[in-house]
């Protein structure tokens, strides 16, 4: 008998290090934006971790050295791990369960990412201890901290596969990654999305519709979005809750529902963008209608909540910031480590 328990809502970290039997150092912490349940080469990240509480950092870099001691590693080593907060129900904020999903003793698709935003080559330290060299040796004893955030993002081929439904799952659909680095995270995620071919609105109308759980905490970036100067766009159930909330929403009508409906308002170019949770997946859905739709008009469509808050805020920063800072990886690299 097979019992699974799955974490809804859950953040989902990666951690690559290296270790020569003796020391080991973490390479980096990366927080994942999607929440756990997106297979981790589809979620995109943020190194360093943009969200999690520091005492869950060093929690996790601890479990890391642990596993790598008990494993014997010498070489790379990728750890997943799923942090659940926990509402104590008393207005503490709750605390933070750490899990170990897996570990891989062996280079993870996130080394190259990690080396180009930290500047130090995890694939050059692991093959030298392969020689025989110690870390110490090497003359590498300290991890490095970025103090600017590097974002990866995942690219898929949507856009060759008419009708195609593109919400993600634990079956990996990305076929090559972005990056976008700055000082800010949320100017690095915007910078990794327009490497990965996102075009952010600057004005018009976005289309919100969310699953039962997930229209109350959409409400705020909603707000932001109408101060911002978009329109919002929603099917009944979604601007019945937004309209209780004391915001101005345009109802429009669901596929099945009759004409004029959504399909229409992405032929006539009349949507920007598309915040979109799923209740159910599948092309054939009236959800899976208009996400394969989206992609079909060139609409750029989020499907997760956390994506949906972080594009709200990268939004905002392209709209205030036209002309982001350009720097090569080296510059960002050599600009400061903590």
């Amino acid at each position: 008998m097979l019992i699974d328990k799955f974490h809804e809502d859950a953040i989902e970290v990666d951690v690559d290090a290296v270790s020569d039997g003796e020391t080991t150092l973490v390479g980096g912490v990366m927080e994942h934006i999607e929440e756990a349940g997106v297979h981790s080469g589809d979620s995109a990240c943020a190194l360093p971790p943009y969200s999690l509480p520091a005492g869950v950092i060093e929690e996790i870099k601890q479990a890391t050295y642990s596993l790598a001691r008990a494993l014997q590693v010498r070489g790379l080593m990728n750890i997943q791990f799923a942090v659940k907060k926990e509402d104590a129900g008393d207005g503490s904020g709750g605390t933070h369960t750490v899990y170990v999903l897996e570990v891989n003793p062996r280079a993870s698709r996130t080394s190259p990412f990690v080396s180009k935003a930290t500047g130090l080559s995890l694939a050059r330290m692991a093959a030298k201890i392969a020689a025989g060299v110690s870390l110490r040796d090497q003359g590498i004893t300290q991890e490095v901290w970025p103090t600017h955030t590097s974002v990866k993002e995942s690219v898929f081929p949507f856009q060759r596969f008419a009708g195609v439904d593109i919400i993600l799952g634990p079956e990996m659909r990305s076929t090559g990654e972005a990056m976008g680095s700055d000082e800010r995270f949320e100017a690095a995620f915007a910078k990794s999305q327009m490497a990965a071919g996102i075009d952010f609105p600057r004005e018009g109308k976005v289309f919100i519709s969310m699953c039962g759980r997930h229209k109350q905490a959409m409400i705020a970036p909603a707000r932001r979005l109408q101060e911002l100067g978009f329109k919002v766009l929603a099917t009944a159930g979604t601007a019945r809750v937004f309209e209780e909330a004391g915001l101005e929403v345009e109802v429009v009508r669901k596929v099945q529902e009759g004409r004029p409906n959504l399909l229409d308002h992405m032929a006539n170019a009349d949507v920007q963008f598309i915040f979109n949770t799923p209740s159910g997946k599948g092309s054939r859905t009236d959800e899976g209608r208009i996400r394969a739709a989206a992609v079909s008009y060139g609409v750029p469509c989020v499907t997760t909540l956390p994506g949906c808050f972080v594009m709200v805020r990268a939004i905002e920063y392209v709209l205030k910031h036209p002309q982001p800072e350009v720097r090569s990886i080296q510059e960002w690299t050599a600009a400061g480590r903590k």
